[in-house]
């Protein structure tokens, strides 16, 4: 066993730049494919915790401007969204409607709490809020049916709020009293968010605010909850029936895509899934095509090798080595090179992989109203590295077999002749 080893030692000391290319292909293609599949993961993952913040049966409906005359009224009118369209979406779509809410932004407003005080927006929003939205309660209650009946003045603040107004105090916030302008309000919640930056608005009871600061019967947008829409043409019909009934209300076409803005969580996430599969495909092809050329490098390398050592073969046939011998020297070789190689490339990859997770392992990128996470973990199983190295051996080891057994099996005199 000796022999055989430092007879490897000696054929690779002197075919160094043939040794370096062997092993240069196969350690780029294990690399190429680890880094490739680290980079997809990174995307994948962030849409992954992207889509589990928010309700999959969740749609919000904005308003927006008519592209279409219509009724006898021009093209270009804006659509104020009311409570008729809340009732409408509430009463209208039992099949498909689990409950409906709206939002309403009232502006920046300034809280108070003693001497502390903190400019945030301010939301009326309805209890569905915290499903549909980023936001997760941190402590106390949201806002509920009850407060909404009978336009409570309570408040859920923003984590953040809250540290700005009782952090110097020591005072716990849930039962706390704050001041708006002239109107107070009992703290009952605190909540957090994941994605989302701006203002960490403050939210009431959506009732409460239309009816404290006078906006009468107008909203912002509406939130809807969903079931019985499962797929991608259940939900583009119940949004075609959403915008005719909306339509009858205000007056545009329905046909108006213009009119409402309609974001639907549901299709979005099956086009993005759709997207996301054909990326990972894509990034496993690319990553394949990769894996075969270094294949392919080996293969070619071993049979310039096997060509080249033909006499050779020829010779230790003369003197009496058995082919097995000889067949076994070549696989040997090729087996410690592809795994000498493989592993540096797999290691190398491996490295790159958690760099890119120290350096963008949490990539974000802010669109001026909330923030999204685009790049997340960009790792890859060490199953997988570890599979796709063994892959790359096996495949070096059968592109040295082939033409060793051929090579082995021509007679001394023929091998001899060999140029």
């Amino acid at each position: 066993m000796i022999d055989i080893w430092q007879e490897i030692y000696s054929t690779i000391k002197r075919n160094k730049l043939r040794t370096f290319l062997t092993g240069f292909a196969v350690a780029w293609g294990i690399f190429m494919l680890i880094v490739l599949l680290g980079a997809g993961n990174g995307l994948i993952h962030a849409f992954e915790e992207s889509s589990s913040e928010r309700a999959l049966n969740s749609i919000k409906i904005y308003p927006g401007w008519t592209s279409k005359s219509y009724d006898g009224l021009k093209e270009g009118r804006k659509i104020q969204l009311d409570n008729k369209d809340l009732r409408i979406t509430d009463t209208h779509f039992p099949d498909y409607v689990i409950k409906a809410g709206a939002s309403i932004w009232q502006g920046t407003v300034t809280i108070s709490f003693g001497s502390e005080y903190a400019s945030v927006g301010l939301a009326g929003v309805f209890p569905n809020h915290i499903e549909i939205e980023t936001i997760k309660l941190f402590k106390g209650r949201f806002i509920n049916e009850t407060d909404i009946k009978e336009r409570r003045k309570v408040i859920v603040l923003h984590k953040k709020t809250a540290e700005i107004l009782f952090h110097k105090t020591h005072t716990e916030p849930i039962g706390q009293f704050v001041n708006i302008g002239n109107v107070t309000y009992r703290v009952v919640g605190l909540c957090n968010d994941k994605g989302d930056s701006g203002e960490k608005p403050a939210l009431i009871p959506f009732s409460t605010l239309q009816t404290i600061y006078n906006q009468g019967d107008k909203l912002s947008y509406l939130t809807i909850a969903t079931k019985n829409l499962e797929t991608i043409e259940a939900n583009n019909n119940f949004e075609k029936e959403y915008r005719k009934a909306l339509g009858a209300n205000h007056r545009f076409d329905p046909t108006d895509n213009s009119a409402l803005w309609i974001w639907n969580q549901f299709t979005n996430y099956l086009q993005q899934q759709k997207g996301m599969a054909i990326l990972r495909t894509g990034i496993w092809v690319i990553g394949i095509f990769t894996l075969l050329s270094g294949i392919v490098g080996v293969s070619n390398i071993m049979l310039i090798t096997v060509k080249e050592r033909t006499r050779e073969f020829g010779i230790r046939k003369a003197l009496g080595a058995r082919p097995g011998s000889i067949l076994w020297l070549i696989i040997v070789e090729s087996v410690i090179i592809t795994t000498l190689f493989g592993y540096i490339g797999m290691v190398a990859g491996i490295g790159v992989t958690e760099w890119m997770n120290a350096t963008f392992g949490n990539q974000v990128m802010d669109t001026g109203g909330w923030t999204t996470t685009v790049f997340l973990n960009p790792t890859v199983d060490i199953k997988i590295a570890i599979q796709a190295t063994l892959t790359l051996i096996i495949a070096g080891t059968l592109a040295g077999l082939f033409p060793a057994r051929k090579a082995v099996s021509i007679r001394p005199i023929e091998a001899l002749r060999a140029d």
